[in-house]
């Protein structure tokens, strides 16, 4: 007897996930969240994977290609193709590795990199991109943006995202099973709760630095970035943004002129990864858990959850507002060039531009990434990848 295919909420579909890959072990081959119809689709390599998959009301998809052979194929890529301009992922709808190139990779690059693929026929999919990897961090002398985007004006970012991550990722990379995601890294933190309730602080920069959340601009060294989320660490409050804006300045400011003082690096990552934590320079500092909306309302942001592919999101930046899409890969790789390279990423079709860095990615009330780079922008459209807040925390 066949059991019927049943629907699920985001978090639940996540939580059975889970279940069934540690129960299937190598005859799993991920699993993704199908938006249109609700449903759970595991990859299974035998028939009898498949029986276990339909018993507990999943989609049982019996594939070509083993984890084992995906994550074989993501590690020849390294050796053999990493060019600047390249990104790749598992893509568990297609069962394959995915392969991005940039409008840079030409000539000899270009023709290395197809050798590469074309060695791996039926494991690998290759696609160009228009634009160009970057990151997303801007010089200081442009203006932060209206925080109201291009796309998604308050709209809410579907399911909530899985259930609540523990500090530090979910095994290998969050490729384990490229259902859920994030990527395992070192870096201090605890809940995404952030460092109190109310908006308040005492004086000067503590002021400023109580008002800011989730997308609003920071700045430092020359450069703008987006804050991500505020933070708690062993009761001192902080925040979280991208690692290569970590990397421009060891000290932050709310404004461009630098009269609003807001915090010091504390830790930074980058390459490899992509986060930095800030720890704010008032102790006293109570700054609210939320991440700016386009309508200029915040969301309140309340736990932390890894990624899964088919999950829907929204970013917050300080240039581009608030920008909506979907994860479509996890613990992808991409080389914005001069040997920055970054790994475990969650890759995404939601667009941003530069100045949005560390920006927050987001599900509701789930904090789920921090904007790394990409290519395109929001008014053509692009693809942007984020660091899994699980990882950093």
């Amino acid at each position: 007897k066949t059991t019927d295919v049943k629907t699920f909420s985001s978090p639940s579909a996540v939580k059975l996930a889970r279940s069934l890959a540690s129960d299937l072990g190598d005859n799993g081959a991920g699993w993704y969240f199908n938006n249109d119809t609700s449903q759970l689709v595991m990859n299974v390599m035998t028939e009898d994977a498949a029986k276990t998959v339909e018993a507990q009301g999943a989609v049982a998809k019996i594939v070509q290609n083993s984890m084992s052979e995906l994550k074989a194929a993501t590690k020849t890529l390294s050796t053999d193709a990493s060019w600047a301009g390249t990104a790749w992922s598992i893509d568990p709808v297609t069962n394959k590795v995915r392969v991005t190139a940039d409008k840079t990779v030409t000539g000899t690059k270009w023709a290395t990199l197809t050798k590469a693929t074309d060695a791996m026929d039926g494991m690998v999919s290759v696609q160009r991109t228009k634009g160009e990897f970057k990151r997303f961090d801007e010089g200081d002398t442009a203006q932060p943006g209206a925080n109201g985007g291009a796309a998604g004006a308050g709209d809410a970012a579907g399911d909530a995202a899985g259930d609540d991550a523990a500090a530090g990722g979910a095994g290998d990379a969050g490729a384990g099973d490229a259902g859920a995601g994030g990527a395992a890294a070192g870096g201090a933190g605890e809940a995404a709760g952030g460092a109190g309730e109310a908006a308040g602080g005492a004086g000067g920069g503590g002021e400023a630095a109580a008002g800011l959340v989730g997308g609003d601009a920071i700045f430092g060294g020359g450069a703008r970035c987006s804050l991500g989320f505020n933070v708690s660490v062993d009761g001192a409050p902080g925040f979280l943004t991208a690692g290569h804006c970590g990397n421009e300045s060891e000290t932050w400011t709310a404004d461009q002129a630098g009269a609003q003082a807001l915090g010091t690096v504390q830790d930074t990552q980058f390459p490899e990864t992509d986060f930095a934590l800030v720890m704010y320079d008032d102790a006293a500092t109570q700054p609210e858990s939320a991440v700016k909306l386009a309508d200029g309302s915040n969301q309140a942001i309340g736990r932390a959850v890894e990624a899964s592919v088919g999950l829907k999101v929204q970013r917050s930046g300080s240039t581009t507002g608030v920008s909506d899409g979907e994860v479509t890969g996890l613990n992808a790789t991409v080389n914005y060039g001069g040997g920055d390279i970054v790994n475990g990423l969650i890759q995404t079709n939601v667009c941003a531009e530069p100045g949005d860095s560390g920006g927050a990615m987001f599900a509701e009330d789930a904090a789920v990434g921090l904007t790394s780079g990409g290519s395109g922008d929001c008014t053509q459209g692009g693809e942007t990848f984020f660091q899994p807040v699980t990882g950093a925390l």
